[in-house]
């Protein structure tokens, strides 16, 4: 290979052009060999040995690699100037479900659905970052602990942390020795699908964005899932209880009439309607908040029969002179019963009517009328048995229908007290004229409603 060796090339004259080999020659220079142009290396475009962009400029604009390409910073090197605070890498790949170490610009997903567990972070210096999320959403059952390394403080504070905020995220950046690890974001809102109540049982109707499942019989509202707004578990519902049965006591003494079965509503702000004056919302005890269980539904039948929707239970209508959910109309010897038994609030139901006086000039004694949930029956007069006690209506199913009206008395005996025990309706039955005519209550009914889109 032959050589020349010179100290200077210079054009020809002061304004000329230095050509270093032809068109299609490769010009080599020696590794580590400076090429200086005044001191600097000067081009718009330095590219790899494969053609590749490495660094290249336009305008103002100068791009590091090409489309495609990774850069990275070689171990051990730092860099500056590019605004890292408030980023960090998240670690997909590595779910955290016991104690560990966290490491500076390192994002985390903590899964404490197996137990509590304790994050420790990194000897800190300033500018230093750290993330962790809830990753399970469980933080509120088992909390995430956040402890500085050594002597170090967590805002100012040299102590531990407790994350316990279901799908709580948090970002620390270390500031100084002063007051060590800040806390830059805190989200304590878990932005989850929203989802709805999914659920089975009954008979199921809509009305506008509510469900409604209407139980004229036992069975089952089996929720398979819920809402992940906590309000919208929160079910509207309606619970009444079996009527009570008309009585009678011999030929001469008309019977005391049936109370109303117990009834209980809620209506929560979420399932719009026209609820009953007994809507029990917003007092706690009254509430049903639902999980994604079954919910054994018991519907009582005509007479001392309850109705059972989980926490919430109506007791039957009273028969004659019987304390129920409505208590049952008196005889002309026996008081009349006691409503809203056990006692419940709003009340339930309401007492029975008084036994009526003897009618001249027959010994003839009509009966009271049972208490309805809208009112205290009516007393029997002489000869004309008590009026029965109103019912309320609720629109719960998307048109009004009364429940849980009280029986009227019977009027000695002339006559019994008509047959108001339609089906599903708590109704009780009217007193009895005659010992030996049956007269059944009507069965109740449990309606739930609820938000489903």
């Amino acid at each position: 290979m032959s050589e020349v060796k010179v100290n200077k090339i210079s054009p020809r004259t002061n304004c000329g052009t230095v050509t270093v080999g032809d068109s299609g020659d490769s010009v080599s220079v020696t590794a580590g060999v400076p090429v200086t142009v005044n001191g600097d290396l000067k081009s718009n475009a330095l590219k790899a040995t494969d053609g590749g962009s490495i660094i290249s400029q336009s305008g103002t604009t100068i791009t590091l690699g090409a489309s495609g390409d990774t850069i990275n910073l070689a171990s051990g090197a730092s860099q500056s100037g590019f605004g890292r605070t408030g980023t960090v890498d998240w670690q997909t790949g590595d779910i955290k479900t016991a104690t560990f170490t966290a490491a500076n610009g390192e994002g985390y997903f903590a899964n404490t659905s197996g137990g509590a567990f304790t994050m420790n972070l990194p000897a800190g210096s300033a500018g230093n970052i750290v993330s962790v999320v809830d990753y399970t959403n469980t933080f509120q059952t088992n909390n995430l602990t956040v402890a500085a390394n050594g002597s170090q403080k967590i805002g100012g504070v040299q102590a531990t942390v407790a994350l316990n905020t279901e799908g709580q995220s948090v970002t620390f950046v270390y500031v100084d020795d002063t007051e060590g690890w800040k806390n830059v974001q805190d989200s304590t809102s878990n932005a989850t699908g929203r989802g709805f109540i999914s659920a089975t049982g009954g008979t199921i109707t809509t009305s506008g964005n509510c469900k409604i499942h209407t139980f004229t019989g036992p069975g089952t509202f089996c929720v398979s899932s819920i809402s992940s707004e906590a309000p919208e578990n929160v079910v509207s519902y309606l619970v009444v209880a079996g009527g009570g049965n008309g009585g009678s006591i011999d030929n001469n003494n008309g019977g005391g009439a049936g109370g109303g079965g117990g009834f209980r509503e809620v209506k929560t702000p979420l399932t719009p309607y026209t609820a009953s004056p007994l809507d029990g919302y917003p007092s706690s005890p009254n509430r049903v908040t639902i999980t994604a269980s079954p919910f054994p539904i018991t519907v009582g039948g005509g007479g001392t029969n309850n109705s059972i929707f989980s926490t919430i239970t109506s007791a039957g209508g009273g028969g004659q002179s019987g304390n129920g959910g409505s208590g049952g109309g008196g005889s002309p010897v026996t008081s009349a019963g006691s409503g809203n038994t056990p006692p419940t609030s709003p009340p339930q139901g309401n007492n029975g009517g008084a036994g009526g006086p003897v009618s001249p000039p027959f010994p003839q004694r009509s009966g009271g009328g049972g208490g309805g949930s809208g009112g205290t029956g009516g007393a029997g007069s002489a000869g004309t048995g008590g009026t029965p006690g109103p019912s309320v209506s609720t629109s719960i199913t998307g048109s009004s229908t009364a429940y849980a009206k009280g029986g009227q008395g019977a009027n000695g005996n002339t006559s019994s007290g008509p047959d108001i025990g339609a089906v599903n309706t708590g109704n009780g039955n009217g007193g009895k004229a005659n010992p030996t005519v049956s007269r059944n209550g009507s069965s109740g009914i449990v309606i739930i409603r609820y938000k489903y889109q």
